[in-house]
């Protein structure tokens, strides 16, 4: 049965505590709407979800469960480089919860939408080299992104995953010569799967995820630069307790087990 009130709709199991959390983080306000459920047959609420591409996997997971758990419940997700997915929002597409893999980009989603809410800090992810599985090309560090006859790729510099590695060999002075840049961190991972590419830098988890293809080279400089990912639901949402509720579901224990166990950190 779904039950509704003035902050918000909770998912079935979770304490209201946690509800009130995914309140105050949603970005905007908004009222509860569509038809009051029958006893016996649950309405259809639909949800779209805008997230990072680096969290494809953990929120398939979690949408997964989400329906299980609010029986009627649909969760859609579009997934991409988070500017991308900050430009769509501010041109008006369609989107009931955002989850962003730097604050720059929410901050923009936010400030174009006249949210009247913050956005949530939630996870935290660093960078990692990945590399096909038995390192061919024998990558042993930052120093090899300098190498002209290894051929490395990045993600662009204008999707998070670009900006933070711009950060890492900045610090490290050293100037990376890549043979090609990714539209977002999946493109990169799957351009080292496919032998493309001698190595790469990601997110840890996309390393978790890339699977028996690929493997991970973890290096110093990576722990002074961490990624935070905020998320929110939208003040232009149509249904935003289902909204808040989905917020509330990926800050539950449920949902934290779930990033924790694809490698992310707590905010």
């Amino acid at each position: 049965m779904r039950v509704k009130g003035p902050l918000v709709r909770r998912a079935s199991g979770l304490l209201a505590t946690v509800a009130l959390v995914a309140a105050t983080a949603a970005c905007g306000g908004g009222g509860t709407t569509g038809a009051n459920p029958s006893a016996s047959t649950p309405s259809t609420h639909k949800i779209t979800v805008f997230a990072a591409a680096s969290l494809t996997e953990s929120f398939g997971t979690i949408g997964k469960n989400f329906e299980k758990a609010n029986p009627g419940d649909q969760v859609t997700f579009n997934f991409g480089a988070s500017s991308t997915l900050a430009t769509q929002i501010t041109q008006g597409a369609p989107a009931d919860v955002f989850a962003s893999a730097s604050k720059a980009t929410m901050d923009t989603v936010v400030k174009a939408n006249d949210n009247d809410g913050a956005s949530q800090p939630f996870l935290t992810n660093t960078l990692e080299i990945v590399v096909p599985k038995g390192n061919p090309a024998h990558i042993t560090g930052l120093k090899d992104f300098a190498d002209s006859t290894k051929k490395t790729v990045l993600c662009a510099e204008s999707v998070p995953c670009g900006a933070l590695a711009k950060q890492v060999f900045d610090a490290a002075h050293i100037t990376p010569k890549p043979v090609d840049r990714g539209t977002d961190v999946k493109a990169v991972l799957q351009k080292v799967a496919l032998g493309e590419a001698d190595a790469a830098m990601v997110y840890k988890t996309d390393v978790l995820s890339g699977g028996p293809k690929v493997e991970g080279i973890t290096f110093p400089e990576s722990a002074s630069k961490v990624t935070t990912y905020p998320i929110c639901s939208l003040k232009a949402s149509k249904d935003a307790s289902t909204a808040k509720a989905f917020v509330a579901y990926v800050l539950s224990p449920a949902g934290r087990q779930v990033l924790a166990a694809a490698g992310f950190g707590a905010a």
